[in-house]
């Protein structure tokens, strides 16, 4: 714990170069020029910052101008030397301190450059020149105990794609734009909404121990209504959340286009403390029979059950609120559907509030106005191939569905399951857990639709056949029903928001936290709350976050695109056991980012259910990275250090254990799990193809609590890339014989042919970015 010395507020004339700006001393520490505050003064370039008064620095300091990353000083006094052009700046220093990352902010200007003097020339004998070597490139290792915060992500830091491999250059928000900026923000005072303006017309108070739940709704609902409409990426709306703590009671709703939810920091102690203690309204109030978890399946009102809430409820919900038509009684004004429910059926209108949310959100929506497809010509039983872009239609889709599917929205392709897939993924002929369902899914932008030949081309190429139907593959049927693939439109996406700086956590009186912390069970199955669920959305984005013991995920998607989850601190979970819960959480998660997150008492990080195209970059985990299955394929881990203890295990678990496929594991979890087709069936299917790592640092306590910790995959100059045998897919084998679960075959080798491909290498610290600090 440090403490910073506090200075008297007193006005003072700062001489920076040309300019003379009256400035006040600010409390803690703050970014100066010649012993004077920089914020709001003029300079000329370029200047040396100095930062005064930072109290304790872990592992330096670095300086980033205009969110652009300049470089770290690892001694004090720490200070950088700027270059700006002339105009507006804002110039940021962050460091670590005590596991907290603190930083101090000035926004200045620079005015006329000053002149460069002309020197008189001397003549100089001419050099004989020289020739000039090539430099030898050594890759960067992760640094010892410490996330990679403060990345360049941008387009502008990003390599071209590597030959061969997948291209990564557009994941993340906006495909690779930089995170909103203060001149990102609209200029209608309306739809910036202060503390203040929380205070007084939303009565959202800090600290007097009232629920702050329908305030902050309200607020959202405001901007939803009133700003969005009008918003963009450079518009944004925002709400700034105010220093103190908060209570919340339950699910807050984001369907706010645009709009960018802002703590006053991340210490829970000087910052924004949003206190979670979910309500009956919000509790789950069905749980399986032997009472240790949430059971979806008992969840109903009418023809809507808990399912349509997976992957559950959570602090902050990302979706939108639309209710489909044929659920309500009379008509809902801009959300689909066709019809209204009769009034004897059971519907939204009159379900109890611990029911209502099972029908917000599209994903009903989904089901019925996904467009069923036809084989492509002279590919018989296939609507779309791998490598191809473009996707045929039913000839009797009506146009009414077809004036879904627009230009620069968003469908997601759902390539039915086959019992032909299934063998691809090695699962037993004979297995009973097959399902007709839609494994192999990804969502995409809309390039082109032609309404008369019935096709839809798409921003990228297909990465999955798609067949017809679960039959069209030469397959028999599953359940001895033929089941349709689909091309189904994001209705109604939520896009554009982020959150930033504040620190959260779910208060469950009675429970001990170091219980909890290698506890691979759930404690408390009723209160599996995560903590941000983004759902059927795209351009999130979430910074500076600090959570500390949610009911589950701290932050989990379900069908999202271009995300960026970047530099946060996650810490402990409730409920880590059956069902799975308790993960940084991935699922049909597409294009996306996450840099610089340090989680600490987790499950896992996983990428799963078909997750695709996405970064895992400079993170630190004391759990594993978990390719959990659903044919996830073609993410990238990189420069990540994992470092597993041997508590880190299934078997860790004192009440109600097991993962989504129920039921424990032998053995310990290693940095890295892989999902074999005949073990993952039981919750959705095998890893898929090219998964890739390279350049971590990973270790594992493999052999017992005293033991010494092994590297695992540890060269950094050697690209792995599991599920591939260097032109496709393949799944991991011994001796030619597939695995038929990970647990006790972590430590085999599977290289030389066996389902993970180490021929390729790399002299660069990245795959996916230039520069690395």
């Amino acid at each position: 714990m440090f403490r910073f010395r506090r200075r008297p507020v007193a006005a003072l004339v700062a001489v920076f170069g040309l300019g003379m700006v009256p400035v006040a001393w600010a409390d803690g520490p703050y970014l100066a020029v010649n012993g004077v505050p920089l914020a709001g003064g003029s300079v000329t370039a370029p200047f040396t910052a100095d930062l005064v008064d930072p109290g304790v620095v872990t592992d330096g300091v670095k300086f980033l101008l205009d969110n652009a990353y300049l470089g770290k000083d690892t001694t004090a006094p720490y200070q950088w030397t700027v270059s700006a052009s002339t105009g507006g700046h804002e110039l940021k220093a962050r460091w670590s301190a005590a596991g907290t990352t603190v930083s101090a902010e000035a926004t200045f200007t620079v005015t006329t450059q000053p002149p460069t003097p002309t020197p008189t020339p001397t003549p100089t004998p001419t050099p004989t020149p020289t020739p000039t070597p090539t430099p030898t490139v050594t890759p960067t290792p992760p640094a010892d105990g410490e996330a990679r915060t403060g990345l360049d992500l941008t387009t502008g830091n990003r390599r071209a794609p590597v030959a061969g491999l997948y291209d990564w250059s557009k994941a993340g928000y906006r495909e690779g734009a930089p995170l909103p900026g203060a001149s990102d923000y609209t200029t209608d005072t309306a739809c910036r909404l202060t503390p203040a303006t929380l205070a007084a017309t939303y009565h959202v108070l800090p600290g007097d121990g009232g629920d702050d739940t329908a305030g902050l709704q309200a607020a959202i609902d405001f901007v939803r209504t009133q700003c969005s409409p009008t918003a963009a990426p450079n518009r944004l709306s925002s709400i700034q959340l105010p220093q103190g703590e908060l209570l919340v009671t339950g699910e807050i709703k984001v369907d706010a286009d645009y709009l960018v939810i802002t703590g006053a920091g991340a210490d829970p102690a000087t910052g924004t403390k949003i206190v979670y203690r979910p309500g009956s309204a919000t509790m789950y109030d069905t749980l399986t029979s032997d009472g240790s978890d949430w059971d979806q399946s008992a969840m109903e009102w009418g023809k809507a059950n808990g399912g349509w809430l997976w992957p559950g409820r959570g602090l902050f919900r990302v979706e939108s609120r639309c209710v489909a038509a044929q659920y309500r009684v009379g008509a809902q004004t801009g959300c689909p559907g066709a019809g209204t429910a009769d009034e004897d059926d059971e519907t939204y209108d009159d379900a109890p509030a611990n029911r209502k949310d099972m029908f917000e959100g599209t994903v009903n929506a989904h089901w019925v106005s996904g467009v069923k497809l036809r084989a492509m010509p002279g590919t018989p039983g296939f609507a779309g191939k791998t490598g191809q872009d473009t996707v045929y239609l039913s000839t009797s889709t009506s146009a009414a569905l077809m004036a879904g599917i627009k230009v620069g929205g968003y469908v997601n392709v759902r390539a039915a399951n086959t019992r032909n897939f299934y063998a691809q993924m090695t699962v037993p002929a004979g297995s009973g857990e097959v399902e007709n369902l839609h494994m192999r899914q990804q969502l995409f932008k809309v390039k082109a639709v032609d309404t008369t030949a019935k096709t839809v081309q798409l921003d990228k190429p297909l990465e999955f056949d798609v067949p017809v139907d679960s039959t069209s593959d030469g397959s028999a049927a599953i359940d001895n029903t033929v089941y349709a693939s689909k091309v189904a439109p994001l209705i109604d996406p939520v896009v554009g928001v982020g959150f930033a700086n504040f620190f959260l956590t779910q208060d469950m009186p009675g429970l001990d936290e170091q219980a909890a912390v290698h506890n691979y069970g759930n404690m408390a199955p009723a209160a599996e709350m995560h903590g941000i669920v983004v759902k059927h959305a795209a351009d999130i984005w979430i910074k500076g976050i600090r959570t500390h013991m949610t009911g589950s995920h701290p932050i989990v998607t379900e069908e999202a695109k271009n995300l960026s989850v970047v530099d946060n601190t996650l810490d402990g979970a409730w409920n880590k056991g059956k069902g799975g819960n308790g993960y940084l959480r991935g699922s049909r998660v597409w294009d996306s980012v996450y840099a610089g997150n340090t989680t600490t008492g987790l499950r896992h990080f996983t990428f799963q259910w078909s997750a695709s195209g996405n970064v895992a970059i400079g993170n630190k985990f004391d759990s594993d990275i978990n390719l959990h299955g659903g044919w996830e394929r073609n993410n990238l881990f990189e420069l990540n250090r994992s470092t597993v203890p041997y508590d880190h295990r299934s078997g860790s678990c004192t009440a109600r254990c097991g993962g989504e496929g129920g039921g424990t594991d032998d053995g310990t979890w290693f940095p890295v799990y892989w999902s074999a087709g005949p073990k993952a069936v039981k919750w959705s299917g095998s890893s898929g193809p090219n998964n890739v790592l390279f350049n971590n640092v990973l270790k594992k306590q493999a052999d017992g609590p005293a033991a010494p910790y092994e590297d695992y995959y540890p060269s950094p100059t050697t690209i792995y890339r599991f599920g591939w045998n260097g032109t496709g897919w393949q799944h991991l084998d011994v001796g030619g014989v597939p695995i038929t679960d990970w647990a006790g075959n972590e430590r085999r080798d599977y290289t030389g042919g066996h389902g993970v491909d180490a021929t390729g290498t790399d002299t660069q610290s990245s795959l996916f970015l230039t520069v690395i600090p």
